[in-house]
């Protein structure tokens, strides 16, 4: 088979957020959980999303995870790559997103590509170069706070620059307004100036389409999954796709649960409206020093509770708590006890029938997707703006739902089991 686009996500979520903007345009698209080792179950699929947990990885590991995903997506005929990253450009100075553009661009043998995380349905926006949480400077947003890439710089030409070992330069937005072909021409005299990433304004909808269209013929687009709006248009207008079909609803019985890890302020806010409507049970990082004990009483309380709703396991916590179990057990330790709290109750949940899943936060959604064994999802209707219901192939299918932390109104967990029977 032959496809045409072969994206790259640093994890699960933005996977997921990305597959659903190209289902919305009308592709067919298959996720995979990394790079399948035996043949992969990809249908009529035309566009495959590899989903990696390299946001926070160390930068080898990172890199040599998307460059095998490369490898592989090349071997399927893949005529545009897209490396998606969050839309708040989860990271670092010494992160990964610089080092894995990079070898992309290496790899490709790419002139230039852009850097646009923007997502405006999300109120995720561009301008000279900034990036915008709503009213707020990403550096003053909530996201200064995140307990594993708190972003505390707001210019997308700095973080770049600090980041990849190639100059950034920047398409501002009096040009992005002014459409796509004031847009190649801004790319253009980018890469005279001796630029090989440019960073693009982008504060509509309107201006992504635009953007679209101007990097028809890059080989390599980096940003979040507001830019692949887009590129199916580009697709059919090359007549390389048709009209295409609308998502599914899953068609999945089971118990319902969600397992949210994440503790961003929308999380938080979706567990407080649920508390007091569905069985919650919040998990306690001083239990979790010898989880077993703990698993199994959390797994013996979530089957206990009456089957007609769903259940509640979360380790989300407010930035204080964090803190302070960051402090007694350590930044990277925290994160991996509470990840494997979550995957080992996700694990055993399963075999008792919950087979209706919503999994709040990135890192939680790699560690349970992992502990499922799921190896390709089938993306099907949008709950909210960047999250999808899936299904997962295989003998054992399940519904999952992967939402970024920082996704969906008070209300998500309810209005995502009210789509499902």
């Amino acid at each position: 088979m032959s496809i045409i686009l072969g994206a790259i996500a640093d994890d699960f979520t933005g996977a997921t957020d990305l597959a659903n903007t190209l289902v919305k345009q009308g592709m067919r698209v298959v996720q995979v959980i990394g790079v399948p080792s035996g043949p992969p179950e990809l249908g009529d699929a035309q566009a495959v999303v590899v989903a990696l947990k390299s946001r926070t990885a160390p930068v080898d590991e990172a890199v040599s995870q998307s460059l095998t995903a490369l490898d592989w997506l090349r071997s399927l005929g893949a005529k545009q790559i897209f490396f998606k990253y969050c839309s708040t450009f989860d990271s670092t100075d010494k992160g990964n997103i610089g080092p894995v553009s990079d070898a992309l661009l290496e790899a490709l043998n790419a002139e230039m590509a852009i850097v646009c995380p923007a997502f405006p349905t999300n109120h995720r926006t561009i301008y000279q170069g900034h990036l915008f949480v709503g009213d707020q400077l990403l550096s003053e947003s909530p996201m200064k706070n995140h307990p594993l890439t708190p972003m505390c710089n707001s210019n997308l030409v700095d973080l770049m620059n600090k980041q990849s070992a190639h100059s950034v330069g920047l398409v501002p937005a009096l040009a992005v307004r002014m459409g796509a072909m004031e847009i190649i021409q801004s790319l253009e005299q980018n890469t005279r100036d001796g630029h090989r990433f440019a960073v693009v304004d982008a504060e509509t909808d309107e201006d992504l389409l635009e953007i679209g269209i101007a990097i028809s013929d890059h080989l390599l687009i980096t940003g979040g999954s507001g830019i692949a709006l887009g590129l199916p248009h580009n697709y059919r207008r090359a007549g390389l796709m048709g009209t295409g079909q609308d998502a599914a609803t899953p068609q999945v019985p089971g118990k319902k649960m969600v397992l949210a890890g994440s503790c961003s302020t929308a999380t938080r806010a979706q567990l407080e409206y649920i508390k007091g409507r569905w069985p919650t049970y919040q998990l306690d990082m001083d239990k979790l020093t010898e989880p077993e004990e703990e698993i199994a009483k959390v797994c013996a309380w979530a089957d206990a509770q009456p089957h007609d709703a769903p259940i509640v396991i979360y380790g989300s916590a407010e930035p204080k708590q964090v803190a302070i179990a960051q402090q007694k057990f350590g930044v990277e330790q925290s994160g991996q006890m509470m990840e494997f709290a979550l995957s080992s109750c996700a694990k055993r949940l399963f075999k008792s029938g919950f087979r209706q899943i919503v999994v709040a936060g990135g890192e939680t959604s790699g560690a349970v997707v992992s502990a499922l064994e799921v190896t390709n999802l089938r993306i099907g209707s949008e709950i909210a703006p960047g999250v999808p219901w899936t299904e997962s192939l295989g003998d054992q299918p399940m519904a999952l739902a992967l939402k970024s932390g920082n996704f969906g109104k008070e209300s998500f967990f309810e209005d995502a089991f009210g789509m499902l029977s």
